[in-house]
């Protein structure tokens, strides 16, 4: 069973879900970019026997608020109003993607509250090889190719039948995709469902993920978050799956180069979204890393 809840105030809420019963070792599940915390059912229902499990829309997605800024130190803060929301310490932190960046980011800004963090091909740039003069024009064309992402459709039944299809969801388990529509989804007053992480909003996010991909990222007022990465004060497994692209293993290097206690681990079956591929190794993965 599913425990459906939020955090935080009307114009801010973060949507959250928790399985399993309290009073267990709490374990945080965050998405990558365009997903929902429910993509993670099939890996949290299993971990829900050892572990209070939680995940959360990350912002901009699902249920959760929708507002005009995705800086990764954003992504970070959301992450720990819900641990002090929730009172959570010695968190497993299990994270995908640009949420498993926000999970690294976070440790910095509440530093002791994580036991140890999994993380599956995080984004990360290397600060000490930052480049000057932004993005370039293709990858510009790439953050902007979110914007021809289609937003609308019939019902939920023809998204299925369009994604299941799709090179991006074609490994996903039956399980996790139907999850995926049924909560990446609003439905409107005329019966259509649309996207809850809109085209706009995703590129939006793509390209601070962009920049950090290219190494041209200098974040905001408050500086290069990556720096941080190297004060990281727990057991880190950084993980990459032998089928995704080559720059998410770039990526993982990086990380892997700065973060002090640091292993790493290749899903040798799977691509670039292994939790919804393979949930069980994700599952095996993340115990054996425990023990």
């Amino acid at each position: 069973m599913i425990n459906r809840f939020s955090v935080g105030p009307a114009h801010a809420e973060i949507a959250m879900l928790q399985w399993g019963e309290s009073g267990k070792p709490p374990a945080l599940l965050l998405h990558g970019t365009g997903f929902v915390a429910d993509v993670w059912d099939e890996v949290a229902r299993e971990l829900a026997s050892t572990y209070t499990v939680y995940a959360l829309d990350r912002r901009g997605h699902g249920a959760s608020h929708k507002p005009d800024v995705y800086h990764f130190l954003d992504f970070a803060e959301d992450v720990c109003r819900v641990l002090d929301a929730l009172g959570l310490r010695d968190v497993y932190g299990i994270g995908h993607s640009a949420g498993a960046t926000d999970l690294l980011l976070a440790t910095k800004l509440l530093p002791g509250r994580f036991e140890r963090l999994f993380v599956m091909e995080p984004t990360i740039m290397d600060p000490r090889a930052a480049r000057s003069g932004g993005l370039s024009e293709e990858s510009l064309l790439q953050v902007q190719g979110a914007l021809r992402r289609r937003a609308e459709f019939d019902n939920a039944d023809a998204v299925f039948e369009r994604y299941r299809t799709s090179p991006t969801f074609a490994d996903w388990t039956e399980t996790s995709l139907r999850a995926y529509v049924r909560h990446g989804f609003v439905t409107l007053d005329n019966g259509r469902v649309r996207l809850c992480c809109t085209p706009e909003i995703e590129a939006a996010m793509l390209r601070p993920i962009y920049e950090a991909m290219t190494q041209v990222y200098v974040g905001d007022v408050r500086g290069n978050p990556f720096t941080a990465l190297a004060e990281i004060d727990c057991p880190v497994r950084v993980t990459t799956a032998a089928k995704s692209w080559p720059i998410y293993k770039e990526m993982a290097a990086r990380a892997v180069s700065l973060i002090p206690r640091v292993s790493t681990l290749v899903f040798k079956g799977a691509g670039h979204c292994v939790a919804q591929e393979e949930p069980a190794a994700v599952v095996d993965a993340v115990r054996e890393f425990a023990r």
